[in-house]
């Protein structure tokens, strides 16, 4: 911790310094906010849903009418391109929409066909729902976990990453804004040490986590104990095949755009790119040509062919050491992986060779990095792909779609695309399988989390 009296601050990554810090929650403040969410449950589980779903709609609009500001603040807080930014202000509105939308059918009581009475399947809210989330995406990562746990009739308490501080506050600012009752909806600075506290207090009723793996085992671990329902969402290196090309300068070009997007740090960012060997050279040197022709650019006024800092200069020489590591270990890096002076800009880079089943194979590597793997057929495209200890996302390319749907097929992920890297949408259910966690994000799913699926039965009159 050193000598700042908080771990949130607002940290420039494009300079490193610390802007502004912000004082961990105190134990007392801490019980205050669980107290009023608590008590909050209580009438916000009695609102009507056409009423919820209009704070939800009026949360969308003011992000909308907000995303300049929004934008701005998290390019300071974690590098960010505004007009990356921008694009997540529009996630975050179409999620908050969606369950607007939606909320109402999906949370609907399901008949049941049973004998002696009437049965339905209702979805009733839990209570206080405690998320703790990334830095990767400030809005976008808290509208999946809040929009359908709020429309479901919970209440949330949010714990977003340190260098989040301004952000988090926002988004309880514009909640407030759009509506929401206090205590409906509050992000508290608190510490490694209280959220503990929040999971084994009896009026917590679940978490949900995006972070590291490290992290969800921790909060699991701690869930677990205390029988608490919990949502992961954790790493993943993600395979990304690609069996044929008539043009391998054009499924570069798309492999790139989305390895780099978010500057590399992204859940389901294409982590291990995997081709067939007859035209890997002519990728890789596809590949190097594009990283090349990057320039160092400014957050705040972006410009085409420019990356952008890491979130944190500790995340950048984390990367550092891991791609040494990796060439320790045999690995070629072919361009870039330079870390600048003083700051979290790390040049994007372009590797092969990480020799599959070595410490640096199986490790995400979180940032603007290319992991090339050549195979000689589709067999070994499927067992380098389903040889990792995450299973987040992937897709599979191909010319024929049948030959990219049959592989497809067969790769062990919780979410697997053809012929795109990636679909996105707030009605597309979002999470993984092994070490990439548990339960759904989004879409149908989403909102099933965190209820209690209550059997409700009443006897016929005899």
């Amino acid at each position: 911790m050193g000598t700042m009296t908080s771990t949130y601050r607002v940290q420039n990554p494009k300079t490193n310094k610390v802007v502004e810090t912000f004082e961990t929650i105190s134990d007392a403040d801490l019980e205050r906010a669980l107290t009023t969410a608590d008590e909050a449950f209580s009438t916000w589980r009695e609102t009507p849903l056409e009423e919820r779903a209009a704070v939800l709609r009026k949360v969308a609009s003011l992000f909308d009418a907000q995303r300049d500001e929004l934008a701005a603040i998290i390019a300071e807080e974690m590098g960010k391109s505004v007009r990356e930014g921008n694009g997540e202000i529009d996630d975050v509105v179409d999620i908050f929409t969606y369950y607007a939308d939606h909320g109402a059918e999906l949370l609907a009581d399901e008949p049941l066909e049973t004998e002696g009475g009437s049965a339905v399947m209702r979805k009733v809210p839990l209570g206080v729902i405690l998320g703790v989330m990334p830095w990767n995406y400030p809005y976008y990562q808290v509208a999946r976990f809040a929009a359908p746990t709020l429309m479901a009739g919970n209440t949330v308490l949010l714990k977003h990453a340190e260098i989040c501080a301004r952000s988090s506050q926002k988004i309880q600012e514009i909640l407030e804004e759009a509506g929401v009752p206090a205590g409906v909806f509050t992000n508290v600075y608190a510490s490694h040490d209280q959220i503990t506290t929040l999971i084994e207090d009896p009026r917590v009723q679940g978490v949900s986590l995006t972070g590291s793996e490290r992290a969800g085992r921790a909060v699991a671990a701690t869930a677990g104990k205390n029988l608490k329902k919990a949502l992961l969402e954790l790493g993943g290196t993600d395979p990304y095949i690609i069996l044929d090309t008539d043009d391998v300068a054009a499924a570069a070009k798309t492999a790139w755009k989305k390895r780099m997007s978010n500057v590399g740090q992204a859940c389901t960012s294409n982590k291990r790119i995997i081709v067939m060997e007859e035209f890997y050279d002519d990728f890789v040197a596809e590949m190097v040509r594009i990283a090349e022709s990057f320039d160092q650019g400014d957050p705040m006024n972006p410009q085409k062919g420019e990356y952008y800092p890491m979130s944190s200069r500790d995340a950048a020489e984390t990367l550092d050491e891991q791609v040494k590591k990796a060439v320790a270990d045999g690995a070629t890096l072919h361009t870039g992986g330079e870390l600048a002076e003083g700051s979290a800009y790390y040049s994007p880079a372009v590797i092969t060779g990480i020799p599959v089943g070595s410490e640096s194979y199986y490790e995400e590597f979180f940032g603007p990095v290319a992991e090339i793997y050549s195979v000689a057929d589709e067999e070994e495209a499927i067992k380098l792909a389903n040889d990792s200890q995450y299973g987040l996302g992937g897709a599979v390319f191909s010319t024929d779609e049948e030959r990219a749907k049959r592989v497809a097929n067969q790769v062990v992920t919780g979410m697997i695309h053809v012929n795109i890297p990636q679909a996105r949408g707030a009605e597309l259910p979002f999470g993984g399988v092994k070490n990439s966690g548990f339960g759904r994000e989004l879409g149908p799913l989403g909102i099933d989390e965190f209820v209690n699926r209550q059997r409700f039965f009443v006897a016929d009159e005899s």
